[in-house]
């Protein structure tokens, strides 16, 4: 789809342009001479180049109150004669130009579109719903016009809204869908450091910009920003993967309670050894670290036992 895509037959508008407000004053300049010339004749009696004249100033007069209209910032207007493309018109301003050209209205401002969640099996084939913020402008206006198939008109004579929504939204759900197949939504067990759904962040809205600007250019459309809004396993398996993820919380806090317990009784040892006040043989050594590793990694306090019998009885 490369090559083909990255085209772009896209022009200014070369043709004949007047000043709305300058076309205008003409128009009513027409009204006094078309007066002079109809009383001029009615004492004459229609000489015929005074006919020929009226004839022609009348068919410019109605020329010339057709033709007009206004533009805004970030607003063209695709020219079109008898179906062949003139160029795109982008100044802004009040203008007059042939009544004959089509002026198909095209807005270049940025829009924003909310991608519903939608059901996708992720690389490891667990249905996860994930859903994306869409920001979106037209950058070719000739792709739009001519490559995007609309069947509707706006209400100004432009491309209808509601076609390039249509096509931009099938688009992001078929791009969603193919980033999102390209990843686990968590790390697995096996490999801890593969890019994820959840912890991608910044990676994955660049791939799935990328995927976008793809599929989009197609039609003249420029993705701006694109960013996962909503990321969740389906509803079927959310409770099973709900404790799967305790499972793994409640191992990592085990790990880690585990290790820091293991160095506190090497500690306690080593100072023991080295006050030189107490002296422990092997067998007395294994059972205070046995009850200090259950002291420091019990869930529940622990109950000292005192032992007051008379060592030597």
């Amino acid at each position: 789809m490369a090559k083909e895509t990255q085209i772009n037959n896209e022009y200014d508008y070369r043709g004949m342009v007047i000043n709305g407000f300058a076309m205008l004053g003409f128009t009513f300049l027409l009204i006094p001479v078309l007066i002079l010339l109809l009383v001029f004749c009615c004492f004459e009696g229609f000489p015929v180049f005074s006919s020929i004249a009226i004839g022609v100033l009348v068919i410019l007069f109605f020329i010339g109150c057709v033709g007009y209209f206004e533009q805004e910032p970030n607003v063209a207007r695709v020219m079109i004669f008898f179906g062949e493309y003139k160029g795109t018109f982008r100044r802004v301003g009040f203008f007059w130009v042939n009544p004959f050209l089509s002026r198909k209205k095209l807005s270049l401002r940025i829009r924003n579109m909310d991608v519903e969640p939608i059901k996708v099996n992720d690389k490891v084939g667990n249905p996860v719903m994930i859903g994306m913020v869409l920001v979106w402008k037209i950058r070719d206006t000739y792709r739009v016009v001519f490559d995007l198939d609309s069947q509707s008109l706006g209400a100004t004579g432009g491309i209808s809204n509601a076609a390039l929504d249509k096509f931009v939204r099938i688009q992001s759900d078929a791009a969603l869908r193919e980033v999102t197949s390209q990843f686990a939504y968590d790390e697995s067990e096996a490999d801890r450091e593969e890019l994820t759904l959840r912890d991608g962040g910044e990676e994955i809205n660049d791939l799935l910009e990328h995927k976008l600007n793809d599929r989009l250019a197609m039609a003249g459309i420029e993705v701006v920003e694109a960013r996962l809004n909503y990321l969740a396993y389906a509803p079927e398996i959310a409770a099973v993967m709900l404790r799967r993820q305790q499972a793994s919380a409640i191992i990592s806090a085990r790990e880690k309670i585990v290790e820091g317990a293991v160095s506190m009784v090497e500690m306690a040892l080593e100072r023991l050894e080295g006050s030189k006040h107490v002296e422990l043989d092997k067998a007395q050594k294994a059972v205070m670290v046995s009850n200090l590793l259950v002291v420091l990694c019990g869930d529940e306090p622990v109950v000292p036992i005192v032992n007051a019998s008379n060592p030597e009885s």
